[in-house]
């Protein structure tokens, strides 16, 4: 489709689009009320209903920001199918509250704001504050890296080793990646790491086990994220696979009750196996999956913990975007 002509006012909203009231009085009552209590999709719908935009006019505005996002995302996080999570829906989210004329963080603290809410009697684990503020860090990083949105890799295969340690700590983890690249020129890989609450970054270390040299790392001591990149010894061509392994030690943390995997894009097979050490056993496991930071816990299911081993895992024949994770109860 061919670029719209210019216009004297193409950088801006049109006189229609944007009124001549203040933002308080074109707002409404309604929609002041629902911005503090929200939930989010109800505060995002009602907005856009009191601007009188059309999702396709909204995804316009987004594009002169510099955000890509689809109409059919849009939709979807309005009727509450689904919420912002990744790095570029959450600047999408902060470009809306300029283009809708609406307070300054007001969209972003509904999302922080709704938590889930564990089952009684269990932690709840990772909020979603939590996520947000160490995706917001993590897409820094990543710009400090110079790493693209697309890396270039389709995982084919990945299993990755937990290891908890006498004080129940997260003491270090290792990976082993099977990879196609999809596209010339592809050489690095670059790890995440997202520490328990209370790490210390800047005491982990990370190693590069196989086929791979590590390179620049990168850490957040506030939100508990380390980014390492690891290099190949070889520029890898389309279609070319690539098997690399790496590890992340860590230790630094307080009581470890899960480990979480998330994954942007569908992928291969997926093993998450989480060894105890003797003096700290947990007494029972359970795999969980999550659509998104943002969504409810759901795929429950209790797993067999090996009391010779004393290890647990999970197996993912193909992986689907979003989180899968093994937690467990030390009482």
């Amino acid at each position: 489709m061919p670029d719209a002509p210019q216009h004297a006012d193409a950088d801006a909203l049109t006189a229609t689009e944007t009124g001549t009231r203040s933002p308080s009085h074109d707002t409404g009552a309604g929609l002041d009320a629902v911005l503090r209590g929200g939930p989010f999709h109800v505060a995002l719908r009602a907005a856009i209903a009191a601007r009188g935009l059309p999702l396709q006019r909204v995804q316009h505005h987004l594009s002169r920001h510099g955000v890509k996002v689809g109409v059919t995302s849009l939709s979807y996080w309005q009727q509450g199918a689904r919420r912002p999570q990744r790095p570029e829906s959450l600047r999408a989210v902060r470009a809306l509250e300029e283009i809708l004329e609406l307070p300054d963080e007001s969209l972003i603290r509904l999302l922080t704001e709704t938590d889930e809410k564990a089952a009684p009697g269990q932690p709840s684990g990772r909020t979603y504050r939590s996520f947000l503020e160490a995706s917001d860090v993590l897409d820094k990083l990543l710009v400090e890296l110079e790493c693209p949105l697309d890396d270039g890799l389709h995982t084919l295969g990945h299993h990755e080793r937990v290891r908890v340690g006498a004080c129940r700590e997260l003491l270090e983890r290792e990976s082993q990646h099977i990879v196609r690249a999809h596209r010339d020129g592809v050489d690095r890989f670059v790890a995440v790491h997202h520490g328990d609450p209370g790490c210390a970054p800047e005491r982990m270390t990370v190693h590069a086990l196989e086929n791979c040299r590590t390179g620049r790392v990168r850490r957040h001591h506030d939100t508990g994220v380390l980014v390492a990149e690891f290099l190949f010894d070889t520029r890898l061509r389309a279609g070319e696979t690539f098997l690399f392994g790496y590890g992340v030690e860590d230790g630094t943390a307080g009581v470890s009750r899960e480990y979480v995997r998330g994954f942007g894009a569908p992928g291969g097979q997926y093993a998450l196996q989480v060894r105890f050490d003797e003096k700290a056993v947990p007494v029972r496991c359970h795999r969980f999956t999550r659509h998104s930071a943002a969504a409810p816990r759901g795929g429950r299911e209790e797993l067999a913990l090996s009391r010779l081993h004393r290890s647990v895992h999970l197996v993912e024949a193909r992986v689907r975007s979003g989180m899968v994770g093994i937690g467990w109860d030390w009482e």
